[in-house]
């Protein structure tokens, strides 16, 4: 976002995607929304707060003139009344021509999602025209909206904090469900009403401190290090438990990555496209008919996965299965679980035990396919097999799909962990927040040093502001104007 903020001006933009569809809309904002956009309406009722009203969309200067002069500073009741008293007279200017049927809403400060005064004008879904209208508001003094303005001045204007702010993106940009409501969850305060009583205790401590210093000559009592130092180990504990769930959070934001590997004709291939649910990756039985990578991203329990068939890997017999194995330890090196598929029909071979140590460099999940082939030959439990090295198999039929469930359970078992931070709310999604939380332990574990080497109290202080600076930025408190630019600047514009 350039230049310097002003709230003063109406924005305009398109708040629906590019491209042509059943509706589109026009947003406006500001303290001139109703008197740019009502010239431009003949509608049936009066505008209302909250309130959809039908009605027509006309080009006040008529087709093929220039665009129309600003118009004189009205105020917003005066221009409303105008307008409707020229509509139920029947007498539109001799040059306005109607465009389109609209439905026009209007949402009055402070109840908006801005708290201004917002106009959102919907359409059909012609490019033509929605862009003509967004003409026609900057014609009469609109200014078109930056990325990501919308919600920067809900954030400014204080109907938002930070994080609510960056859940809007990440509730635009979800891929699952799931995804979805976490980012409602953070939209609707969850990671802020967390922080808020781990800041409090911080606050309260430092108060503490502020006081004794101030005030000693009044016989303020000086807290002793003890009573200090279990303040700060209450903080430090819950940051870092609030850390802790990043590790989970950052796949539920992001998404992971999880290989396929093994030896040729073990069933990677099948067992790729019973995951994907769909005839994604070629399959025959001829070993070594996938020469190069396939991918796919499916969610599995609202998680995006990003699924990798590869090569299977030997000794290559021709270059072009060469190069497909290199890539298929490229991808094992690089994903964030790599599922190590075996042919339960036979017993793992020297390959299969080498494989596995290569593959133990990430999080592994062994998984034995075939299992319909080797009914009989070797004892199971359930759909779990016997323990092989350090890991318990998953036993799988990608044929008749035996198993399939019981992997996509694992699967979630590794990312979430053992935490279960997926039942919580306000963890960690996103890398900013988790980096000003790691700043803010380490403050802290300066400030228990300090305690320890008896370093005044006014020296104190400083490393215990240091701890909750970092936590202010999170929901914005402290945020300068270049970290907002660059968080809104990611936003779609018209949002």
């Amino acid at each position: 976002m350039s230049g310097s903020i002003n709230l003063d001006d109406t924005i305009v933009a398109m708040a629906t995607p590019p491209g042509r569809g059943g509706i589109g809309v026009v947003r406006l904002s500001g303290p001139e929304a109703l008197k740019i956009s009502l010239p431009l309406l003949q509608m049936k009722h009066d505008l209302a707060p909250g309130r959809a009203v039908f009605g027509e969309l006309i080009d006040p200067c008529g087709a093929g003139t220039p665009a129309r002069e600003k118009p004189a500073r009205l105020d917003a009741r005066d221009a409303t009344a105008s307008v409707h008293a020229e509509t139920r007279a029947g007498a539109p200017a001799p040059q306005e021509q109607r465009i389109d049927e609209v439905v026009v809403t209007y949402f009055a400060k402070p109840h908006s999602y801005t708290t201004d005064d917002v106009i959102e004008i919907s359409a059909h879904g012609s490019p033509v025209v929605l862009r003509h209208i967004v003409e026609l508001c900057v014609a009469a003094g609109a200014r078109l909206a930056e990325p990501g303005e919308f919600t920067m001045r809900a954030f400014l204007n204080g109907r938002i904090d930070l994080t609510q702010a960056e859940a809007v993106r990440d509730l635009i940009d979800s891929q699952t469900l799931y995804q979805a409501k976490v980012a409602a969850q953070q939209l609707d305060g969850a990671l802020s009403r967390r922080l808020q009583p781990i800041k409090q205790k911080l606050v309260e401590l430092i108060a503490l401190l502020e006081a004794g210093i101030d005030f000693a000559e009044d016989d303020v009592s000086v807290l002793p290090d003890k009573t200090i130092l279990d303040h700060i180990s209450s903080v430090h504990a819950s940051l870092l438990e609030l850390d802790a769930s990043f590790a989970y959070g950052k796949i539920v934001h992001e998404g992971l990555t999880l290989a396929i590997v093994g030896r040729p004709n073990v069933g990677k291939s099948s067992l790729f496209n019973r995951l994907v649910e769909r005839e994604r990756a070629i399959v025959t039985a001829t070993p070594g008919t996938t020469r190069d990578l396939v991918m796919e991203t499916v969610a599995i329990g609202g998680i995006p996965v990003r699924l990798v068939d590869t090569a299977g890997i030997r000794k290559a017999i021709d270059e072009a299965e060469s190069i497909g194995i290199q890539k298929s330890m490229e991808a094992l090196a690089d994903a964030d679980l790599v599922l190590v598929v075996l042919d339960a029909s036979h017993a793992p071979s020297a390959e299969d035990e080498e494989l596995l140590r290569q593959a133990e460099v990430r999080p592994v999940i062994l998984v034995k396919n075939k299992s319909d082939l080797a009914a009989g030959k070797i004892p199971t439990s359930g759909n779990i097999g016997q323990k092989w090295g350090t890991h318990i198999p998953v036993r799988t039929s990608a044929l008749t799909g035996e198993g399939i469930a019981e992997l996509r359970a694992e699967i979630l078992r590794h990312v979430g962990g053992e935490t279960g931070a997926q039942t919580e709310a306000g963890f960690l999604t996103n890398v900013r927040h988790e980096r000003l939380i790691k700043d803010s332990l380490a403050a802290l574990d300066t400030a228990r040093a300090a305690v320890a080497d008896k370093v005044p109290h006014e020296m104190l202080l400083l490393d215990l502001y240091n701890a909750l600076r970092p936590l202010d930025a999170i929901t914005g408190a402290t945020t300068n104007d270049d970290i907002l630019n660059l968080i809104f600047s990611t936003f779609c514009i018209g949002k």
